[in-house]
């Protein structure tokens, strides 16, 4: 619902100051390196898998590229060529850790894996608009075929995005929090943190600690926040929506704009920030902020959306998310009042929302209880023992967090 932050009002969500201004340039991006760039189109004869630039094809020929990195990417396409880069790396099976297995399943810790098969029928992915920004790699699933869910039950959380995780910091890994009781919280073992500003060392370290990491990315409005450096990126993600004409209207009291998620290039580059920012840090789901952009909660977005669009768009983003191994978190469906949160649990594997005890949209999410996690962050100036119990009745992961969402937390179990 909100763009990063949602300050509490008596009325709908309004968003607080924009924290991203303030830090300039100041943002550690992936910085993607090239083992090999294999050009097919190049030289007839050349043992498959055995591609350097010049492997030419006659007419009839077929032959097959590896890629022994981390993933192999479309980087140019004609109608007689086709320019394919391997990255280096070792993230590979679909962005998820080669180098340290899912952890077993246990109870309030790991949490299950489902298979990839969606509930409902998967949407036809948009094909790409040709020349617009980077295009998507193929989503390689893992090998056993799943992703991470988070599981029921009490799963001590914490939200940080408004810089880049201190690992050294109490406060920004929420291990100094305390409970209504006044007793020790137990520490976070899910942490959402910014997808781009976060480095692939960061989303490591928290697996170390037997932790999943949450990737955060807004995927219905773009603010121009990022350098091409910060992202790892030959253009920044904003300069590709500018390029391909899908930014709308301004966001009330950010400088981002909306995005036309009607458009194939929108979901060709959120893809491919998915893709490279989320998969290949090696974070386990993805929350999905700006989801519900058509209802007008956040605003006039300068597109004829509807629901049926935005359900459209959020079916193919999950179902990408899904064939690179990755949970899908939906933002705020209970903000839309209508059929929405129901219409999109299938495919959800859990829900944040913000402040529906103080918006009084919690009952929005009935679909969700009982059998998807629900994650609910409330804001000063409300207190965990006006929400606590209600929240802790209902399954609810609820706490309260600072407004600028900097670091510190209140849980209420």
């Amino acid at each position: 619902m909100a763009s990063r932050h949602t300050a509490y009002t008596n009325t709908a969500h309004t968003r607080r100051p924009d924290r991203r201004g303030l830090r300039g340039l100041g943002r550690r991006g992936l910085a993607a390196s090239v083992a090999a760039v294999a050009i097919i189109g190049v030289a007839y004869g050349v043992a498959a898998g055995a591609v350097g630039p010049g492997l030419l094809m006659s007419g009839g020929d077929t032959d097959h590229v590896s890629c022994a990195g981390a993933r192999l990417t479309v980087e140019g396409q004609t109608r007689t060529g086709l320019d394919v880069q391997c990255e280096a790396g070792g993230t590979g099976n679909g962005g998820r850790r080669v180098d340290q297995p899912e952890q077993a399943a246990a109870p309030d810790t790991a949490g299950p894996t489902v298979p990839a098969v969606n509930p409902t029928t998967p949407a036809t992915p948009a094909t790409p608009a040709t020349g617009q920004g980077t295009d998507p790699t193929t989503p390689v699933a893992p090998t056993d075929g799943s992703w991470w869910v988070p599981p029921l039950g009490n799963q001590p959380w914490q939200w940080e995005i408004d810089h880049p995780l201190d690992l050294s910091s109490p406060s920004d890994m929420g291990t100094d929090a305390t409970l209504p009781d006044g007793q020790p919280a137990p520490d976070p073992v899910i942490y959402d943190i910014d997808g781009i500003e976060n480095p692939t060392s960061t989303v490591t370290a928290l697996h170390a600690l037997g932790d999943h990491a949450i990737c955060y990315v807004e995927v219905g409005t773009a603010g121009d926040y990022y350098s091409a450096a910060d992202e790892g990126t030959p253009t920044t993600y904003y300069q590709e929506f500018q390029a391909a004409g899908v930014l709308g209207d301004k966001l009330s009291g950010y400088p981002e704009y909306f995005l036309n998620i009607d458009s194939p290039a929108t979901v060709s580059i959120v893809e491919s920030m998915i893709d490279q920012q989320c998969a290949g840090k090696g974070f386990d789901a993805v929350e999905t902020d700006l989801d519900e952009t058509y209802s007008g909660s956040d605003g006039p977005t300068g597109f004829q959306l509807t629901k049926a669009a935005e359900e459209q768009y959020l079916t193919t983003l999950a179902d990408y998310m899904h064939g690179l191994g990755l949970g899908w978190i939906i933002k705020n469906p209970d903000d839309t009042g209508d059929s929405f949160a129901a219409d999109m649990e299938p495919l959800a594997d859990g829900v944040l929302t913000e402040q529906c005890n103080q918006n009084s949209t919690c009952t929005s999410l009935a679909s969700y209880e009982d059998h998807k996690a629900i994650f609910n962050a409330e804001y000063a100036p409300e207190v965990t023992s006006e929400f606590c119990t209600s929240d802790d009745a209902l399954g609810f992961n609820g706490a309260v967090f600072p407004v600028a969402l900097d670091g510190g937390r209140s849980p209420c179990r």
